[in-house]
């Protein structure tokens, strides 16, 4: 019996990781160097394909884990990319997800086999395929996200301070903000703790350290709101 699946055109699908991370002072893209062609040992997202016992969260999951040996860290779904011609070996559709995490918590478990390097995000190589519209697609999304959900839980250290913080929302949003009305809006979210602590690190007086209230912080999430700076 002929099945009309075997009528049809069969074509890959592939899993593209796009992981954002934060080292306190600028906004980073984990890249590494790829191992066969083509495009061979050029610059490249981690990417690999879809098999046939798994579902795309979890090649996802795989994929990452298997190019940089980073797991346990939330993946989202962002788009899915489909030109004919993306790739020149095969036709191929690929799903891109995207993480955000704490560059400096991960640094130490990047696998060496593939070279996995931090770049900023303002600064980094030339990239194969699309990979290119996948970042910026996926900094159009985060930059959205930061207008309507709190940013900074899975980015930076538990503890930071309020130059941390706009640091982080400056590199996301590529712009210079105001001290003054940047600090006005964070403290009117309501979502942050100011601690006893300071980090003597920036100058002789130091900074007060603050760390987020997870309850008040999931709500806001849940709840969502309007930041406009």
């Amino acid at each position: 019996m002929v099945y009309k699946y075997d009528l049809e055109d069969k074509v890959l699908l592939a899993v593209d990781c796009i992981i954002f991370g934060f080292d306190e002072e600028d906004l980073k893209i984990l890249l590494i160097k790829r191992d066969f062609e083509p495009q061979k040992g050029n610059w490249s997202l981690m990417g690999g394909f879809l098999q046939k016992k798994e579902n795309l969260d979890q090649a996802a999951n795989r994929i990452l884990y298997h190019l940089t040996g980073i797991n346990d860290i939330y993946l989202e779904q962002l788009y899915t990319f489909s030109e004919v011609d993306r790739d020149p070996a095969e036709r191929t559709i690929s799903t891109a997800y995207y993480a955000l995490i704490n560059a400096k918590d991960h640094e130490n478990v990047l696998s060496s086999d593939f070279s996995a390097k931090w770049f900023s995000i303002s600064d980094f190589p030339d990239l194969i395929f699309d990979h290119p519209e996948m970042i910026e697609k996926a900094m159009k999304r985060l930059r959205r996200r930061v207008s309507t959900k709190p940013i900074g839980f899975e980015l930076l250290p538990e503890k930071f301070t309020m130059r941390q913080l706009q640091k982080l929302y400056e590199a996301i949003l590529g712009t210079p903000l105001d001290k003054r009305n940047f600090i006005n809006k964070i403290n009117s979210l309501d979502i942050l703790v100011k601690l006893d602590e300071k980090d003597m690190s920036s100058s002789r007086k130091g900074s007060y350290l603050y760390k987020f209230d997870t309850e008040k912080y999931q709500q806001k999430i849940s709840e969502g709101f309007s930041f406009k700076l």
